[in-house]
C-alpha cells in the first residue's frame, strides 16, 4: 500500500474530541509532510474568527525549542510547521503528546491544546548484531532451548516485532516468546540430536518480521558451532535493575554495575557482558564493560530530554550460553535551567493619563526543570509605578499602580526578576523600557503673576514696550504657547488700538503715541494658550503706567493776560519793608518736577525796590517805600528757563522745539519751572504795571 498510501487511508483518520474547560485534542501520524491542516482551532474551539488579529492569538508551547505544530493567522488553522519523527521525539512510549497553549489577549484567555503523534511503520527490525554465534554440546538433549538476541524495532504496537520465520534445517525450530514486557523473542528448539563427527557446524538464517503496513523485515545468521556439553547458562543476580541518574552526570559515571553468574567451569562458565536491546538515543549516552558488567556514562544526560531508559544486557559464556536481564535507569532532576521570561505582549507608549491598575503588558515565565525546581517566583523593582499580576498559569499581568505623570518621569527602564527554587535557585532578568506619551494635561503658566510695562509720553509708535512668558511643560504642540489680547476697551477705545502683541515672543509693542495728560495707566489682559486638544490657557494683568514728558510750558493764571495792556496793580506808597504788593499764580501741566515752578527777578528798574518769592510768587517789597520812588513801576512777568544772558537789554530763552529773542525796556519779574533739561519751554512776557498810591 506504501507510506502515502498509509497517510491517506481510513486508517489514518483525524479525530477530534472537545474537552471540558476550551480543551481540543487532535490525532496525526508522524512523518506527515509540512503545511499539512490538523483541524480549525478557532472552528474547534467556537471562538470568533473575526476578532483573531485584535486578540492577538498565538500558539505556545511548554518546555521545547521545536515548534512542530503552528496556527495560521488567516484562517485559524493548525498546521504541521516540522516534520515529527515519533521514535525521536517520544521514544519508545506508547503515548506520544504535543502540549500547546492557545493565548488570546483582551481579555486574556487561555486553552490547551494537545496533539497525539500516532506511530508509522518507518522502522524495521534490527539485530543487535549482524551474527549470532552458538556453541551446543553435542549431548544436547532433544527439546534443549537457546534464547537469541531480540532485535529492535523503533516503532511501537504492531508496528514492533511481531513475528519469526526461521531458514528450513534438519537440527532446529524456532519458539517463539514473550517477555514480561510485551516483547517478542525466539528460542532455537533442538529438535534433533546434534553429531559433532557428521556436522560440526549449522549455519541458520532468522528473520524478524513487523506488523506494520507495509510490513519491514530484519535478518540475522545464526552460527551454531558444535561442542561438548555446555550445560549452564549465565544467571543475572537481580531480573530486573532499577537505578536513579542525575542528569548531567560527567562522562565516566558508573551507572550501575550488573552482574552474572554461570556455574560451568572453565570457558563454559566466563562470562561476557553486552547490550541485547538499546534504542538509538540510549546507544549514545551508555557504554557496557564486557568484562566488568559495568554501565557508563558516555553522552550527555539531560532529564528534560529524556526522564528513563530502559535496557537489556545479556551475559553469554564461553559456550554461547546467554541470560537476559532489564536494566531500568530513572534519570533525576538537577536545577540546571534558569527561568526564561518572554514579553508575550507590550502596550508602549503609553499615555501618561491612564488609570491605576491599566494593563501594560503580558508576561510568560518558564523553567523547563520540574516539580520544585521550575517553582518560580517573579518580581519587578520597588522604585517605578508597575506591579506583576499572577493571571493563568505561568502568566502575569504588568499593571500600573498610580497615575502617571509624563512631565516628571516620561520613559521607565522596567527589570523584571524571575528566580526559582531550586537549590540553588536560579534567575535571570529581562528589562523593558516603557516611554509615557504626552497629553495635554498642563496650561500655560505665566512666570509673573501679574506684569507692569512703563512707557514715556510721545513715544514711537511700534517701539516695544515690555514682553511676558509663559511655560508649558507639555510636549510638542501641547506645549506650544501663543499670546493674544483679551478684547477690552481703555477710555471707550479698543484696547487694540494702544497695545499689540507678537503672538510668539510674547513682546508687547506699543500701536501709537500716549500723552501723559489725557490719561496716566490702563490695563489689558493677555492670554497663552497652548496648541493641545482641546486648547489650555491662562490669563495676566499687564499694567501700563506712563511716564511725564516736559512737553508742557507753565501758563500764568495771575495777573490774568489782556492784550498788549499792562496790569496795574495799586501799592500804598507808605508800604513797608515785606509788604506783600502782589502774587504770580502759574501752573504746569506736565507733572513731578516737570511741574514744579521757581520765581525770578530777571530786571528792574530799582533793583532793590521789590523782590519775589521762589517758589511762591509773590511780590513784596523789599524795602520800605519812600517819596522818591517813582510812582510808577512797570513789570513784566515771564515763564521759561533762562539760557543765555542778557543782550541789548532783552532776555534770550531756548528751546528744544523753537527759540525766542525777547527785548524789554523795563524791569521784569521771571516765572521758571524746575526742570532738571537743559532746555526749556516757549518763553512768555507778561507786563505787570505797580502803581504807587498815595
Amino acid at each position: 500500500m506504501g507510506y502515502k498510501g498509509f497517510l491517506f487511508s481510513a486508517a489514518f483518520c483525524l479525530w477530534l474530541m472537545g474537552t471540558s474547560n476550551g480543551d481540543v485534542s487532535y490525532s496525526i501520524p508522524e512523518e506527515i509532510k509540512r503545511g499539512y491542516i490538523i483541524g480549525n482551532l478557532f472552528k474547534d474551539l467556537d471562538l470568533n474568527f473575526n476578532r483573531i488579529s485584535i486578540r492577538k492569538a498565538r500558539l505556545d508551547m511548554d518546555g521545547s525549542e521545536q515548534r512542530y505544530c503552528d496556527i495560521n493567522l488567516d484562517t485559524g488553522d493548525l498546521i504541521v510547521a516540522e516534520t515529527i519523527d515519533r521514535e525521536e521525539l517520544c521514544g519508545p512510549r506508547v503515548s506520544c503528546t504535543l502540549k500547546y497553549e492557545l493565548v488570546l489577549e483582551n481579555p486574556l484567555e487561555l486553552h490547551r491544546v494537545n496533539v497525539q503523534i500516532q506511530d508509522i511503520n518507518d522502522n524495521p527490525p534490527r539485530f543487535p548484531n549482524a551474527r549470532i554465534d552458538l556453541e551446543i554440546n553435542e549431548s544436547a538433549d532433544k527439546g534443549a532451548r537457546y534464547p537469541l538476541d531480540e532485535p529492535h524495532d523503533s516503532d511501537i504496537g504492531l508496528n514492533a516485532v511481531q513475528s519469526y520465520s526461521l531458514e528450513r534445517n534438519d537440527y532446529f525450530i524456532l519458539d517463539i516468546q514473550t517477555s514480561p514486557d510485551g516483547g517478542k523473542y525466539g528460542e532455537l528448539v533442538l529438535e534433533k540430536e546434534l553429531d559433532r563427527e557428521q556436522q560440526q557446524e549449522v549455519t541458520l538464517l532468522l528473520t524478524a518480521f513487523d506488523g506494520g503496513t507495509p510490513q519491514r523485515s530484519g535478518t540475522v545468521v545464526i552460527h551454531v558451532t558444535v561442542l561438548d556439553a555446555n550445560d549452564n547458562k549465565p544467571v543475572f543476580s537481580q531480573n530486573v535493575y532499577k537505578v536513579s541518574l542525575p542528569e548531567n552526570s560527567p562522562k565516566g559515571t558508573v551507572v550501575v554495575a550488573v552482574s552474572a553468574s554461570d556455574l560451568d567451569e572453565g570457558a563454559n562458565g566466563a562470562v561476557t557482558y553486552e547490550f541485547s536491546r538499546i534504542s538509538d538515543k540510549a546507544t549514545k549516552l551508555l557504554s557496557i564493560d564486557k568484562t566488568t558488567g559495568e554501565i557508563k556514562v558516555q553522552g550527555l544526560i539531560d532529564y528534560e530530554e529524556y526522564k528513563e531508559y530502559e535496557v537489556r544486557v545479556q551475559a553469554k559464556d564461553g559456550s554461547g550460553l546467554a541470560g537476559n536481564a532489564k536494566v531500568m535507569i530513572y534519570i533525576t532532576d538537577v536545577n540546571d535551567n534558569a527561568p526564561v521570561i518572554s514579553i508575550k505582549s507590550f502596550n508602549d507608549p503609553i499615555t501618561e493619563n491612564v488609570l491605576p491598575g491599566t494593563e501594560v503588558g503580558i508576561i510568560n515565565v518558564q523553567d523547563k526543570d520540574s516539580e520544585g525546581n521550575r517553582q518560580v517566583r517573579c518580581s519587578i523593582q520597588q522604585n517605578v509605578p508597575f506591579k506583576l499580576n499572577p493571571s493563568i498559569k505561568n502568566y502575569y499581568s504588568l499593571v500600573t499602580t498610580s497615575e502617571l505623570d509624563r512631565e516628571i518621569i516620561s520613559d521607565y527602564n522596567i527589570t523584571i526578576t524571575a528566580t526559582d527554587e531550586g537549590s540553588p535557585p536560579l534567575s535571570s532578568s529581562k528589562t523593558i523600557h516603557l516611554s509615557v506619551s504626552d497629553v495635554n494635561d498642563n496650561p500655560p503658566v505665566f512666570e509673573e503673576q501679574s506684569y507692569s510695562a512703563y512707557v514715556t509720553e510721545n513715544n514711537k509708535p511700534g517701539s516695544s514696550m515690555c514682553s511676558v512668558t509663559a511655560r508649558d511643560p507639555d510636549w510638542r504642540q501641547n506645549g506650544t504657547v501663543v499670546y493674544s489680547l483679551l478684547p477690552s476697551e481703555v477710555n471707550g477705545v479698543p484696547v487694540s488700538s494702544f497695545l499689540s502683541i507678537n503672538g510668539d515672543t510674547g513682546v508687547i509693542h506699543a500701536v501709537r503715541a500716549f500723552d501723559y495728560e489725557q490719561f496716566r495707566s490702563f490695563k489689558v489682559h493677555l492670554v497663552a494658550r497652548d496648541n493641545g486638544s482641546p486648547p489650555l490657557s491662562s490669563n495676566v494683568t499687564v499694567s501700563v503706567f506712563i511716564t511725564d514728558e516736559n512737553d508742557n510750558s507753565p501758563q500764568i493764571l495771575y495777573p490774568a493776560p489782556a492784550g498788549n495792556s499792562l496790569m496795574t496793580e495799586m501799592v500804598p506808597k507808605a508800604a513797608l519793608a515785606g509788604s506783600l504788593v502782589s502774587k504770580v499764580i502759574a501752573v504746569d501741566a506736565d507733572s513731578g518736577q516737570n511741574a514744579w515752578l521757581s520765581y525770578q527777578i530777571v530786571k528792574s528798574t530799582d533793583p532793590g525796590l521789590f523782590t519775589i518769592g521762589l517758589h511762591s510768587g509773590e511780590i513784596r517789597a523789599q524795602r520800605d517805600i519812600t517819596e522818591s520812588d517813582s510812582m510808577k513801576q512797570n513789570l513784566v512777568i515771564s515763564e521759561g528757563i533762562a539760557k543765555s544772558g542778557e543782550a541789548d537789554h532783552g532776555i534770550t530763552f531756548n528751546n528744544n522745539r523753537d527759540s525766542h529773542r525777547v527785548v524789554v525796556n523795563w524791569t521784569c519779574v521771571m516765572v521758571t519751572n524746575d526742570s532738571k533739561e537743559a532746555h526749556c519751554n516757549t518763553i512768555k512776557l507778561w507786563p505787570i504795571r505797580l502803581v504807587l498810591n498815595e
